[in-house]
């Protein structure tokens, strides 16, 4: 009854620009309501999800707390002042301009969200892939370029500007530029197909064509490699996307095969005991398996025998310890037994011949 004799005042029933002082003050309240309802909302929702992290692992509720933080007072003004108006009688251009800033905002807090989204995918890549850190990066400012200029289409296209043309001539520049960096995209592209297909990483060994080396960086138009001789070696992504690359850096265990050779003077017992020795010596080695040891062929000036067998492991210095250990030990064994290696002779025959007068 009160509030009923307060707005019958004559003085809240006076006119300005098409609405009572009454009008105002209910557009003022629901004002200052909504925005006083928004930020309740936020830190109650805030304070649930805060809690809500604290017990979880996942990253979901993280993202949700980094998005609700970064809405900002200016959204929940404009969101207000848009229900705040709904009730008076304002010219069109003006509920045009505040629908059209509130729409822009929007869009703005929605892009925002999603960077937030992409840059929490990207950091998680990164730590799980720093060797591709460059690549990553990059993939992540293209897709916010693009989610941009998607925003800017959409906030023109609700302003009543007709995108069509523009779109069209986008498309056009789009490929003239395509055409003046066609190497330069190719380089890109193929830094892209390293990262996702991850035929190497840093401080694997490489062998590319008459080039080899580690791996030390993989860039976004080039990657780096050492060579055994210390220099550094710049080779294009695309190049390498293209050509034949044998990586030693994935060798889980490394296949030796070597062949000996044996005199033609050795005892037939000797050759037969020969393969035994040879795989009592190898097995007799950590971290080697034997696989094989045969008499294989007569060679030119001596017996062949193959001798094949495996170091359970990719580092190349146990490799040669292992090898160096193996030719010590047929040394010494094939000593004791009597046994001689071959190496380059020519024998020469002479018959000779008796002539009578």
């Amino acid at each position: 009854m009160i509030k009923e004799n307060i707005f019958n005042n004559p003085f809240f029933q006076y006119q300005i620009f098409g609405n009572s002082i009454e009008s105002y003050f209910f557009a003022l309240a629901v004002f200052l309501a909504v925005l006083f309802v928004f930020k309740i909302i936020q830190i109650i929702l805030l304070r649930r999800l805060q809690r809500l992290a604290d017990k979880t692992k996942t990253e979901i509720d993280d993202i949700f707390i980094e998005i609700i933080k970064k809405i900002r007072p200016p959204f929940y003004f404009l969101l207000a002042l848009y229900f705040a108006l709904r009730g008076l009688e304002v010219s069109s251009w003006i509920g045009k301009a505040v629908s059209a800033v509130l729409m822009i905002w929007i869009i703005y807090q929605a892009i925002v969200s999603l960077q937030i989204l992409i840059n929490r995918v990207v950091k998680k890549k990164v730590a799980k892939d720093i060797d591709s850190e460059a690549a990553i990066e990059l993939l992540g400012k293209i897709f916010k370029g693009i989610l941009w200029a998607i925003g800017l289409l959409f906030i023109l296209s609700n302003l009543g500007i007709n995108v069509t043309s523009l779109v069209a001539g986008l498309g056009i520049g789009g490929i003239a530029v395509a055409f003046a960096l066609q190497n330069i995209l190719a380089d890109l592209f193929s830094s892209f197909a390293i990262f996702f297909d991850k035929p190497f990483r840093p401080g694997d060994f490489i062998v590319l064509g008459n080039y080899k080396g580690t791996v030390e960086k993989i860039g976004i138009k080039t990657t780096r490699l050492r060579s055994l001789q210390g220099e550094e070696l710049i080779v294009s992504n695309q190049e390498l996307t293209s050509a034949k690359i044998q990586n030693f850096g994935q060798l889980k265990e490394r296949r030796v095969s070597m062949k000996i050779g044996i005199t033609y003077e050795t005892p037939l017992e000797k050759l037969k005991i020969i393969p035994e020795i040879i795989k009592e010596i190898v097995s007799g080695i950590d971290g080697i398996r034997f696989d094989r040891a045969f008499f294989t062929s007569f060679g030119d000036f001596a017996l062949i025998y193959e001798v094949v067998y495996f170091v359970e492991s990719s580092d190349y210095l146990l490799y040669l310890n292992a090898n160096q250990q193996i030719l010590f030990k047929m040394k010494e064994r094939f000593e004791k037994e009597k046994i001689e290696f071959a190496y380059p002779t020519q024998k020469i025959f002479m018959e000779e011949i008796n002539e009578k007068g």
